[in-house]
């Protein structure tokens, strides 16, 4: 108790000057912002970033928008400088022009260096280069393709499907983002590790280490969120707060990855199509750097693709016509098919469905599922549009605030329109800078065709059975800034049968 106590008073005089500030300057922090921030005395912009903590993407997407380069900087005394951008022209430098300016960098490794240890999505110089070599490598081998494709199609025919036609007969109202979660998490452990957790059989398989992984995503990104940076290691060495919490999150991560490797090498696996056997098998690996392996394709692999889906599935709800015409695209391709028995859809059939990748990539902009990705500077240096940033600071760009600025996609920007993305029917992609949803540059999503893959198929599968109905969603829906972006309290919808 006495712990406890001493604990709370240095939290309470730590914060107390700031606290003070606040409650005598209320008035003052309210000034309206236009095209920039008012700067307060020693604590800067702070006032205000507290105040709209709890909205961050929303405040931050406004200040971008009405910014005239689309970047807001700023610098506190005693805390660490930053930027965020929504300008292509920023983008393109921190991620390719000068990419070694702008490494991850050591603050935002030590804050996730728990969680993904030193894996791919958390790791900077020859230890990164390392491990994209070996990564690309074997994602640009044809046989990998194939084998994402027959698990992607073996989880639809014998779960996704049975479930959701279950559900329409028993008119039962489903978590479509928790059954999306599911079937990301059966078929990244398929590709991945070549472990099939079979989630979409039975409700409770691994969702121990699901629910564990869920809650530890939210919990690290309040390291991210906090505006005092030190605030998290003071937490972690006193083992209070979130930071206990986190410690017992992780072991049951960590357990899980370590289980899966073991099995692996019980098994005495080698040659196997999947990621971690094709990893292990280099021999450049401990059983620390395979666990970092299975910690970060998790995340990709389950995390990304069924918050994308989560949104679109919500969009088309709301856009008959746009479900419409997938369907009828669905169907030209179905009939120019020889086989009539075959439930799913080739690799081939799935790239001539132009209007579709269309309808997901226009979800995509306006949802990304990483919102916003920071790095860090190396160096003092200028950005395109004149902004300068410090060495130490952190740098973000937001995909999100860059989907709704007119420059970039037109008065339109709000609206949901796949239409911008066709030319003469055709699918034509953008430049990666003004829609950095897979990142770009050197460090470019590696998964970006396996997530196209999984998402077309499962897309034409469904709504070519089905039609989904959301329910007690009025309006948009609220998120989950996480390390992904979450559709909060899920999304509950009621399957109905297709007309003939």
């Amino acid at each position: 108790m006495e712990l406890f106590l001493l604990q709370s008073l240095f939290f309470l005089l730590l914060l107390l000057p700031l606290l003070l500030y606040l409650f005598f300057h209320q008035d003052a922090a309210k000034t309206p912002i236009t095209h920039g921030l008012k700067s307060y005395p020693i604590l800067g912009y702070l006032p205000h970033y507290i105040r709209n903590r709890h909205r961050f993407l929303e405040w931050s997407t406004e200040i971008l928008i009405c910014s005239p380069t689309h970047t807001m900087g700023f610098k506190t005394a005693a805390l660490v400088g930053g930027v965020i951008t929504a300008n292509p022209l920023n983008v393109e430098h921190m991620l390719k022009t000068n990419f070694g300016n702008y490494p991850k960098g050591k603050l935002s490794i030590s804050m996730l260096e728990d969680f993904l240890g030193h894996g791919i999505f958390n790791s900077d110089g020859e230890q990164w280069r390392r491990q994209r070599k070996a990564a690309s490598f074997e994602f640009n081998k044809r046989s990998l393709r194939n084998f994402v494709v027959e698990t992607v199609q073996f989880e639809i025919v014998e779960r996704l499907l049975p479930l959701l036609r279950s559900a329409q007969e028993k008119d039962e109202i489903v978590d479509l983002q928790g059954v999306l979660e599911r079937f990301g998490f059966d078929n990244i452990c398929n590709v991945a590790f070549g472990e099939d957790p079979g989630c979409l059989t039975s409700g409770d398989a691994d969702m121990k280490f699901m629910k564990a992984f869920g809650e530890a995503q939210n919990l690290v990104m309040d390291r991210f969120m906090s505006p005092i940076k030190v605030a998290w290691r003071i937490k972690k060495i006193l083992n209070i707060g979130s930071e206990r919490r986190l410690r017992e999150l992780f072991s049951v991560i960590h357990n899980y990855s370590a289980k899966i490797i073991r099995a692996r090498e019980q098994k005495a696996i080698k040659h196997k199509n999947d990621l971690l056997s094709r990893f292990a098998f280099n021999g450049e690996h401990n059983e620390e750097s395979l666990r970092d392996v299975v910690t970060n394709f998790i995340l990709a692999g389950r995390e990304t693709t069924s918050s994308a889906l989560t949104w679109f599935f919500w969009i088309i709800s709301t856009r008959p016509d746009v479900a419409d015409k997938i369907v009828q695209e669905v169907k030209s391709i179905r009939a120019s098919n020889q086989d009539s028995s075959v439930t799913t859809f080739s690799y081939e059939d799935l790239g001539e469905m132009h209007y579709l990748h269309a309808a997901i990539s226009e979800s995509l902009r306006l949802y990304p599922p990483v919102a916003m990705d920071t790095q860090s500077c190396g160096g003092d240096d200028t950005m395109p549009d004149g902004t300068f940033v410090g060495k130490g600071w952190f740098v973000s760009y937001s995909a999100y605030a860059m989907a709704r600025v007119e420059a970039i996609w037109g008065k339109d920007c709000n609206e949901y329109k796949p239409e911008r993305w066709l030319e003469d029917g055709v699918f034509k992609p953008v430049s990666p800078f003004r829609y950095p949803v897979f990142h770009a540059g050197p460090r470019m999503c590696l998964g970006k065709e396996m997530a196209y893959i999984q998402m077309k198929s499962i897309v034409a599968c469904v709504l070519e059975r089905f039609k989904i109905s959301v329910v007690g969603k009025e309006g948009t829906p609220e998120h989950i800034l996480s390390l992904t972006l979450r559709m909060k309290g899920g999304l509950p919808v009621k399957v109905m049968k297709t007309e003939e």
